[in-house]
């Protein structure tokens, strides 16, 4: 595996290490490969999955959630039951919901790779409505699902579910190796006013930026 960036970071006093790959297939194209934290590193989103619980259709045993959220691609959710294969994220408020991110590798999954993935959203498993069906021809790397409203904004839920409609090759079980989940970051500006006029000269000089 030809991997571009090693990063460790530490949580909770464990050490984790984070390995994103970029492909040559990526490289000879000449198209920018797809990097999930970018917009992190830039301060524009924050990565929201663990503020949410997560269950899946079905696993093998020890290929299953911890293995699709350890920031590690070479480990996989392998699903255990029959079509569609959905992940469920519930978070505990309504979150805005910018894109998501999933990491396939056809060149090691073969036909476990999902081939059409659709991505729903509501208040819970009862309201469920699909928000963005996708296509996907042998990948590996990293997918990017925008998820936008009728007025092409990010939308708001509760509860995304993802679910694998079909896999290459007729495959019946599934692997994904990660997902990723991103909100926007809001920011917010501070007045002046808020806190009082500024009254002596010495002081409204400083009230305006130059």
């Amino acid at each position: 595996m030809n991997c571009a960036y090693v990063s460790a970071y530490r949580r909770h006093g464990c050490v984790l290490y984070y390995i994103y790959c970029l492909f040559a297939m990526t490289t000879k194209m000449g198209v920018e490969p797809v990097d999930p934290i970018r917009e992190e590193r830039a301060g524009k989103v924050r990565e929201v999955g663990s503020q949410a619980i997560w269950s899946l259709s079905s696993c093998k045993p020890g290929f299953g959630v911890d293995q699709l959220r350890d920031n590690c691609t070479e480990t996989y959710w392998q699903s255990d039951g029959q079509l569609p294969h959905l992940v469920n994220i519930q978070f505990r408020r309504k979150t805005t919901v910018h894109d998501i991110y999933i990491f396939t590798d056809y060149k090691l999954d073969e036909s476990y790779t999902p081939s059409r993935i659709s991505i729903r959203a509501g208040t819970n498993f009862n309201d469920l409505q699909e928000v963005e069906v996708i296509d996907l021809n042998e990948p590996t790397g990293w997918v990017l699902i925008p998820l936008k409203d009728i007025h092409e904004k990010p939308i708001r839920t509760f509860m995304i579910q993802i679910a694998v409609i079909s896999n290459h090759q007729n495959g019946r079980d599934t692997h994904m190796r990660q997902i990723k989940i991103h909100s926007p970051i809001q920011c917010r500006g501070i007045g002046i006013e808020e806190f009082g006029n500024f009254v002596t000269v010495a002081c409204q000089q400083y009230s305006y930026i130059r």
